[in-house]
C-alpha cells in the first residue's frame, strides 16, 4: 500500500504496541525506503502531511524517555479545543434563547458569543444578526477550512444534498451516518425538527472540525478522525456511536462519506471496514451482510476504489460543491461537469439519476448513466469516465478518450505529440506487470543505485561547506516527503 510516486508505504501489521499519538489521535505506521534496498520505519500524523500542520515525526525504532513522552501529552493536551462539547453546546442553548439580533458569532474566534463576552471581541470579524436559520445550517455560517494538505472542507452544492436525500428516500433508508458530510447532516437534522415526533430519520455527524461542537449535542455530533477511527471525547462518543449503529426492525442505515481527494483509500477502507464490523457487531443476523455505503470521490481514483472495495462501483453521477468553483456547472465551472462521483457497494440499477438532468437508464449495463455516455456494444458497456463520450479503438480492444490516437510503438492509445517509450502501467520501478513495488524482485537494486547517484550529484560540489548543506537539504526533503495525505 504506497502513496503514488513516493517511496512510503502504510504498514498495517500489528507490532504489539499501541501507537504514539498526536493531537490527531493515534498515528500511522509508514515504512520508506532507505539506501541498500533496507526499510525504515516511523510514525506521522494519520491526519496531516503538511509538517507545519502537524509535526509529528518518530522513527518506530526509537526510544522515547519518560520526559520526552510527558512533554508529549501535555502538547497533546494543549493544542485540544479550550472547552468540552458539553460546555459548548450549553452555551448554544442559551444563545438559541436570545434575539436573533442579540446574537454574535466571531469568525475570528470560531465561537458563538454570549451577551457579556460581544464587548471582549470588538474589532474581531463577527456575524449579527445569527438567525436560527444559521444554527441549524453552521456550515452556512463557518468559514471552510479550505487547507488542502489538512481540511479541504467543500461543501455539497444544494442540489447535490437533494438529490441525495431523495436517493436515501427511494431506497428506504432512514439512519444516516454522515462521515465528513455536515450539509447532509445538516438537510436531515432540519427535517426531522420540521416534522417532530412524526419524523422516521436518524442522522449522527462524524467530522474533525470541532466547531461543530458548538451547534449540536452530543447525540448529533462526534469529533472522528476517520484516517484512524478516532473518537477524540473517547468513550462517551463511541457510545453514541455504537448506540446510533443499533437498529431496530424498521430502521435501515448507511454510511455517507466525503473524504478528502489527497487521501489514501487504503486507510480510510480499512475505518470503513471498522464501522461494518462493529453494525454486525450491534446487530444479530446480519454476520454476512455488507453495510451499505455512498462514498464521494473523483472519477480518476477509480482504481484505487477497484483495488480496495473491490465490491464498489462508480455511478455517473456529477456531485457539485458550493465552495469549490472546479467541482460545479455553469460558465466557470469545468465543460465536462464536476469530476466527482458516488462509489458504492448498492446494486447501480437501484440508484435512480436524475433523468431532469440528462441521465438515463441503460437496459444493457442495468444502471443509469449520463446523457453523453453511449454505450459501446463491443465493449458491452457505457464506457464514459469523465464527462466525455469515448471511441471505441479496435487495436486496444477498448473505449478511450476522444483525445487519444493509437500509437503502435506504444501498443496503446495516448495523446498526439507524446514521447514513445515511456509509459509503464506496472511496477513502479522495472515496469512489470503482476506485482507492486515493495514485491519488486529489484527494488534493493534500483534503490541503492538512486543513492549512489544522489552521492555523486553531492561529491560534485567543490567546497566540502557546500556539500554539507546540500546533503543536509536532501535529508530534510526526504523527511518531509513522508507526510501522506490530507484530511477534509
Amino acid at each position: 500500500m504506497h502513496r503514488e510516486g513516493s517511496g512510503v508505504d502504510v504498514c498495517f501489521e500489528k507490532q504489539g504496541k499501541s501507537p504514539p499519538s498526536c493531537p490527531h489521535g493515534p498515528t500511522l505506521l509508514f515504512q520508506r525506503y532507505e539506501a541498500e534496498g533496507t526499510l525504515r520505519r516511523f510514525y506521522a500524523c494519520s491526519a496531516c502531511r503538511d509538517r507545519k500542520d502537524c509535526n509529528f515525526f518518530q522513527w518506530a525504532d526509537e526510544k522515547v524517555t519518560p520526559a520526552r513522552q510527558q512533554a508529549r501529552e501535555e502538547y497533546n493536551r494543549n493544542t485540544q479545543p479550550p472547552h468540552s462539547h458539553k460546555h459548548y453546546y450549553h452555551r448554544y442553548k442559551k444563545i438559541k434563547k436570545l434575539k436573533e439580533h442579540d446574537r454574535h458569532f466571531c469568525k475570528d474566534c470560531n465561537l458563538l458569543l454570549l451577551q457579556e463576552e460581544q464587548q471582549d471581541h470588538h474589532g474581531h470579524d463577527t456575524v449579527s444578526p445569527v438567525s436560527t436559520d444559521m444554527l441549524t445550517n453552521p456550515s452556512r455560517l463557518l468559514t471552510p477550512m479550505e487547507n488542502k494538505k489538512t481540511n479541504a472542507q467543500y461543501l455539497f452544492s444544494e442540489k447535490a444534498v437533494t438529490f441525495t436525500l431523495s436517493c436515501l428516500k427511494e431506497l428506504k433508508f432512514n439512519k444516516v451516518l454522515c462521515v465528513g458530510t455536515p450539509r447532509l447532516h445538516e438537510a436531515v437534522t432540519s427535517m426531522k425538527m420540521k416534522r417532530g415526533s412524526s419524523s422516521d430519520w436518524h442522522s449522527l455527524l462524524l467530522d474533525i472540525d470541532y466547531r461543530y461542537e458548538q451547534f449540536y449535542s452530543p447525540n448529533q455530533f462526534c469529533r472522528y478522525n476517520m484516517f484512524n477511527h478516532y473518537f477524540f471525547d473517547g468513550r462517551a462518543s463511541q457510545s453514541v456511536f455504537e448506540d446510533f449503529l443499533c437498529c431496530a426492525e424498521d430502521e435501515k442505515l448507511v454510511i455517507v462519506t466525503d473524504p478528502p481527494f489527497g487521501c489514501l483509500v487504503e486507510v480510510l477502507a480499512k475505518t470503513v471496514g471498522k464501522i461494518s464490523e462493529a453494525w454486525r457487531n450491534a446487530n444479530s443476523g446480519l454476520s454476512h451482510e455488507e453495510l451499505p455505503v455512498l462514498w464521494f470521490f473523483p472519477y480518476f481514483m477509480e482504481p484505487r476504489m477497484a483495488e480496495f472495495c473491490p465490491t464498489f462501483s462508480m455511478l455517473d453521477y456529477k456531485v457539485e460543491y458550493d465552495n469549490h468553483v472546479l467541482y460545479q456547472s455553469g460558465p466557470k465551472g469545468r465543460k465536462k461537469g464536476s469530476p466527482v462521483r458516488i462509489f458504492t457497494n448498492i446494486e447501480p440499477r437501484r440508484v435512480k439519476l436524475p433523468k431532469e438532468e440528462g441521465y438515463r437508464f441503460c437496459n444493457p449495463c442495468q444502471r443509469y448513466v449520463a446523457e453523453e455516455n453511449v454505450h459501446c456494444i463491443k465493449c458491452n458497456s457505457c464506457t464514459s469516465k469523465d464527462g466525455r463520450p469515448y471511441v471505441h479503438c479496435d487495436k486496444c480492444t477498448r473505449c478511450v478518450k476522444a483525445s487519444r490516437v493509437h500509437c503502435d510503438e506504444c501498443n496503446q492509445c495516448q495523446l498526439p505529440g507524446h514521447k514513445c517509450g515511456q509509459i509503464s502501467t506496472g511496477c513502479h520501478i522495472c515496469g512489470e506487470l503482476g506485482h507492486k513495488r515493495r514485491e519488486c524482485p529489484d527494488r534493493h537494486v534500483k534503490i541503492r543505485k538512486r543513492k549512489l547517484g544522489d552521492d555523486k550529484e553531492m561529491k560534485s560540489v567543490s567546497n566540502q561547506k557546500q556539500y554539507k548543506i546540500l546533503k543536509q537539504k536532501k535529508k530534510q526533503k526526504s523527511l518531509k516527503s513522508n507526510k501522506v495525505f490530507t484530511p477534509k
